[in-house]
């Protein structure tokens, strides 16, 4: 039992822990405090304009992904398992939206970059990976390899994405209409029921990101199963792979 409180069975490596663990989100602060140092020194219009930066769903999740990793290292630093289930609160939350980031950024800029690039924003290639694909690496890296499995099921999840998603939307709006401008492209190409429909089929990818992120952890970890009759009560069986 106490094995248990330590660490999940499904857990691959020790968590929280002063070792691998903790570098591993140390190694996703730096970048993600060289993300914003980057704001910083290259200011642009939305320096000035109402909403800041924070217009962007890029720098939201990546404030959300800062936070998940600094309540990390805490509990790596202390070893408190309370810091620990903290964590993995916020990961449900934070490694999702970093997918759903990750995959709209990089598809609609394979499409056109204007779509997601205003004409005035310059991003060099390191800084643009920082922004948009390394949080979404290395959340997956802290879920597959340094957390519990999630137990939030399809329905919860979707509806934390569709909150999210038109929480946002709502944001979007009230700061253009502060500004008169939206922070990308495609808003401004978009009618209104073109916003909702891409606002919606965001909370679907979210949605979807979340299953997938559930799934993929059962592939590289094993799938707990209910307690075969005999066993101890509480086991968790531990399957490596599932059956094709």
């Amino acid at each position: 039992m106490a094995a248990l409180i330590e660490r999940h069975p499904l857990q691959r490596l020790p968590s929280p822990s002063r070792g691998t663990s903790a570098l591993v989100h140390l190694a996703g602060l730096a970048s993600f405090f060289w993300s914003f140092k980057f704001m910083h020194e290259n200011p642009n219009q939305a320096n000035e304009a109402y909403g800041w930066h924070f217009q962007y769903l890029t720098v939201i999740g990546l404030t959300l992904s800062t936070l998940t990793f600094l309540v990390a290292l805490l509990a790596d630093v202390t070893l408190s398992r309370r810091l620990f289930l903290v964590k993995n609160l916020l990961s449900v939350c934070s490694a999702p939206m970093e997918v759903l980031i990750s995959v709209l950024y990089w598809g609609l800029r394979l499409i056109d970059e204007r779509l997601v690039l205003p004409d005035w924003a310059v991003i060099p290639l390191h800084a643009d990976i920082s922004f948009h694909a390394i949080p979404s690496i290395v959340m997956l890296i802290d879920l597959l390899f340094f957390s519990p499995p999630w137990t939030i099921t399809a329905l919860p999840s979707l509806g934390l994405s569709g909150l999210i998603a038109f929480g946002y939307w709502f944001w979007v709006e009230r700061c253009f209409s502060y500004n008169g401008f939206y922070p990308y492209p495609i808003f401004e190409l978009l009618p209104t029921p073109g916003r909702i429909g891409l606002f919606s089929v965001s909370a679907a990818v979210m949605a979807l990101s979340t299953g997938t992120l559930k799934w993929l952890y059962g592939r590289v970890n094993g799938f707990g199963v209910p307690e075969q009759p005999g066993s101890r009560p509480g086991a968790i069986v531990k399957q490596e792979s599932l059956k094709k």
